[in-house]
């Protein structure tokens, strides 16, 4: 497949804390970075989302349980959990978009209480292409809002990892999606 000006690639929270050794590690979530990295050049429209916490944040838990929207504290925003992977390599064109950055609110969509609708529409994107972490959570409602907001979707399926919890959520989602009509791909089909 051909990548085009009204193409986008959007790298869902690719952050430390997301990471293995961070507070809230996907497994294997670096595994992706070379997938990632290999994309970026092919797009000129780059999105990095990033999970941007206050540091009391609704869904932090001394005794975080996976499964009904509570997690450890992550992301707080400034802190090196909160920085996009070392191995990530960020073009100076990319748009950071910070999501999930008040208090009472929760906002796994990179389009959730952010400008980025606006923006791809500014920039005439039709296609999104969707890759990062976790697959389950902030991948998946990325993409169902980018179905949800008109653009074509594509998951890159070599480009994200899921958590898993509880355990089947990360099959669900992948049904979701399709369900939704996001597209799947591997990265290896794309082109400039």
């Amino acid at each position: 497949m051909k990548i085009t000006d009204r193409d986008a690639l959007i790298v869902v929270d690719l952050q430390r804390d997301f990471c293995p050794g961070g507070a809230l590690a996907v497994p294997g979530g670096d595994e992706i970075i070379p997938v990632v990295n290999s994309l970026i050049p092919l797009f000129k429209t780059v999105v990095f989302t990033r999970d941007w916490h206050p540091p009391d944040h609704i869904s932090f838990s001394p005794n975080p349980r996976f499964t009904d929207g509570s997690w450890p504290v992550h992301c707080v925003a400034g802190t090196p959990g909160a920085e996009f992977h070392p191995d990530l390599k960020i073009p100076p064109h990319a748009i950071i978009v910070s999501k999930a950055t008040e208090r009472d609110r929760e906002a796994y969509s990179g389009f959730e209480g952010t400008e980025l609708d606006r923006i791809l529409k500014e920039r005439g994107i039709k296609r999104i292409f969707v890759c990062g972490l976790a697959t389950d959570y902030c991948v998946k409602n990325t993409a169902l809002d980018g179905v949800r907001l008109g653009y074509e979707v594509y998951l890159i399926e070599d480009g994200v990892r899921g958590v898993d919890a509880p355990p089947g959520n990360l099959k669900r989602a992948l049904e979701e999606m399709k369900k939704a009509g996001v597209k799947f791909l591997r990265s290896e089909t794309l082109h400039g």
